[in-house]
């Protein structure tokens, strides 16, 4: 077994896709229309046969207090790996890209947390070797 889609519920799925892919550089797998929304889904494009990332619309009842209530405690709803951490937050943020922890040291890992513009925060991490 293993995993080859995760979600990310989306306000917008269109803001979504812009800064998925213009801001952190995901490219774009699935584009499908499906009804009044599409099957959209994002890559890295270090491994784009890998994990896909669905950007998944928050229509569900459940989901956007969900969502409202992990950004309002301050919970990434995901996490991604980044090779320098200190390196993309530094690139992140020249992109106008807002940070809710600079890249913080937690023992074998560094972490950062940053807004997606869509509902989300999302924690960088790097581990160390």
């Amino acid at each position: 077994m293993k995993v080859y889609i995760t979600s990310v519920m989306v306000d917008d799925q269109s803001k979504a896709e812009k800064f998925y892919t213009e801001v952190l550089g995901f490219v774009k797998k699935h584009d499908v229309p499906v009804g009044e929304f599409k099957w959209l889904t994002v890559v890295s494009p270090e491994d784009e046969g890998g994990v896909e990332v669905l950007l998944e619309p928050a229509e569900h009842p459940a989901a956007r207090p969900f969502q409202a209530a992990l950004f309002a405690d301050g919970v990434p709803l995901t996490s991604f790996a980044v090779d320098d951490i200190q390196a993309e937050y530094e690139r992140l943020l020249a992109l106008g890209v807002r940070f809710t922890q600079e890249p913080t040291e937690m023992g074998p890992v560094t972490t950062a947390i940053f807004d997606d513009t869509c509902g989300n925060l999302i924690q960088l991490s790097t581990y160390a070797d």
